[in-house]
Formats: C-alpha cells, structure tokens, sequence
C-alpha cells in the first residue's frame, strides 16, 4: 500500500525504516531518501511506525 503519494514511500518501507530505529515519520522518510512534501500522509506513517514500535 502507498502511504505516501508524493514520494511513492511504500508501508513496507516505513515499516522498515521504524524496524531500523526511525521514531518519526520525518525519519522514517529520510531513510528513504525522501522528505514529507503535503503532509497528509504523516498520521498514517506516524501509526504505521507506532504499530511496530508496540510489536517490537
């Protein structure tokens, strides 16, 4: 599923990017070489990243 329409960021790879230590969806897209553009797309990184914070 695309979570971020702007950078064509992936959930898999912000799930990635939390698994590696991202705490933000900020970090998160930095680890993909990207940054946040419109911002819609932060409260769903922001759980997504959530989400594997609590699973690990």
């Amino acid at each position: 599923m695309v979570v971020c329409v702007c950078n064509a960021i992936r959930e898999r790879e912000v799930r990635e990017a939390a698994r590696a230590g991202a705490m933000s969806a900020c970090q998160a897209y930095a680890a993909c070489g990207k940054q946040a553009k419109c911002g819609q797309c932060v409260p769903f990184a922001r759980s997504i990243i959530d989400s594997e914070r609590a699973a690990a």
